[in-house]
């Protein structure tokens, strides 16, 4: 198999490190799964470097489990980054048309993209993506893509993500240590839309919920647009710690409570339920209420989920997009989250499983895959193939602006076509 047709996805997370291995083939619609490794996640608190030795190392262990089942080696992935040093803003670009005729080419979409970027922004920040929303060309408005339109004024809306320099060169260095170049950077909840939304959700109006383990990221889309991105310093570790805390066990005894016998529903568990801790974990002892056990994840998510409507009142969105909520991420795997989510939210909701590809599908087959198989997609949407049809083109998808820090990454930009599928 070439090289080039290679893509490997790393989700560097606060509780886990999830490596997925692709082969994109021309003349098949997706790509397909070929390695899959998963180890805990050391070094890594809410999202962010604390430990580079420990990191890099899980990176590793995660890395050569996945590149074991696929057989091969991995020189580089897209990677994600989250935490909350995560901001956005949006900014518009101004251009004149470069032809005589008027006709918008590759070039004046990029010189608008380059001209939003022109913006002040903290001398501690770097810009991840500018994410193209919509274009206009004279009086024409509401463009998703003006390429070969006539105009003589082009002007985009757009939307910048950024992220402390300091967090993100931390980042690359762990990956790099790790023995991986770092191709691209990739906003985890952007990541996770690309494999857990479809397009009619996007158009309609969703919200992504990604409940990782220290943090809670999402996104909010609507008409096909990226409107809103948070990160909410919350996430499934909160709520094993709070279990750990209430039921006075260990971290790891918490843990598998919160797995084998959790629910974010305290109705739907009867009162004299009980779990026998010494079968939990050998070194505890003692009998507590199952009951009591929902009640802890029921505080906790019911925080998340208020945290999550509030940040949809701040851009008028709270109850009013009718695809509702998608939850990703291992949470999102209790009983009892989607109702709640349901309740809180007033909106549908439902579990955000990756799409269907091809491969070791069992492996990925999993909310808590979401954002590693979307790193796999945006890593195809930017492959180039050396094959004589069914390609992808390195500029199939404009969105991915990311003049990666300070060359570490690479200072070639890369401009694409259309951002979303």
């Amino acid at each position: 198999m070439s090289r080039k047709d290679i893509i490997c996805g790393i989700d560097v997370g606060s509780s886990s490190i999830r490596t997925v291995i692709a082969q994109a083939i021309p003349d098949e619609g997706n790509p397909r799964i070929i390695g899959v490794g998963t180890t805990p996640s050391l070094g890594v608190r809410k999202g962010i470097i604390s430990d580079l030795e420990e990191a890099a190392k899980s990176i590793n262990d995660s890395v050569e489990a996945a590149e074991r089942a696929a057989g091969i080696n991995v020189e580089k992935a897209v990677i994600s980054i989250g935490g909350n040093h995560i901001s956005s803003q949006h900014s518009k670009g101004v251009i004149a048309v470069g032809k005589a005729d008027g006709e918008v080419t590759e070039d004046d979409i990029s010189r608008v993209i380059s001209a939003a970027q022109a913006i002040s922004i903290p001398a501690n920040k770097e810009i991840i993506h500018i994410i193209p929303r919509e274009y206009s060309l004279d009086d024409q408005k509401n463009i998703k893509d003006p390429l070969g339109m006539n105009g003589v004024r082009l002007e985009v809306d757009a939307m910048i993500i950024e992220g402390s320099t300091p967090y993100i060169k931390n980042l690359i260095k762990c990956v790099e240590q790790a023995g991986i170049s770092a191709d691209s950077l990739v906003l985890s909840s952007i990541a996770a839309t690309l494999s857990a939304l479809s397009k009619r959700q996007k158009e309609l109006g969703v919200v992504l919920v990604d409940i990782g383990g220290g943090t809670t990221s999402m996104a909010v889309f609507e008409e096909n647009n990226l409107l809103h991105t948070a990160v909410i310093p919350i996430g499934g570790n909160h709520i094993t710690n709070d279990i750990a805390i209430g039921l006075r066990t260990s971290i790891d005894a918490a843990e598998r409570v919160k797995l084998e016998y959790g629910n974010a529903l305290p109705r739907e568990i009867g009162k004299k339920e009980e779990i026998n801790l010494s079968e939990i974990d050998s070194g505890e002892e003692g009998i507590v209420s199952r009951y009591h056990v929902a009640e802890i994840i029921e505080a906790r998510l019911e925080e998340i989920f208020m945290m999550v409507d509030k940040e949809l009142k701040l851009i008028g969105k709270d109850k009013l997009l009718p695809a509702g909520a998608v939850l990703a991420g291992g949470t999102a795997k209790l009983p009892g989250a989607v109702d709640l989510a349901k309740e809180i939210l007033g909106l549908p909701a439902q579990t955000g499983f990756p799409i269907v590809l091809g491969g070791l599908i069992d492996k990925v087959d999993d909310p808590a895959f979401a954002t590693s198989v979307g790193l796999v997609l945006w890593g195809v949407e930017n492959l180039q193939y050396s094959g004589k049809s069914g390609g992808l083109l390195k500029n199939k998808i404009v969105g991915n602006m990311a003049e990666n820090v300070s060359g570490t990454v690479g200072k070639a930009k890369k401009w694409l076509e259309k951002f979303l599928p």
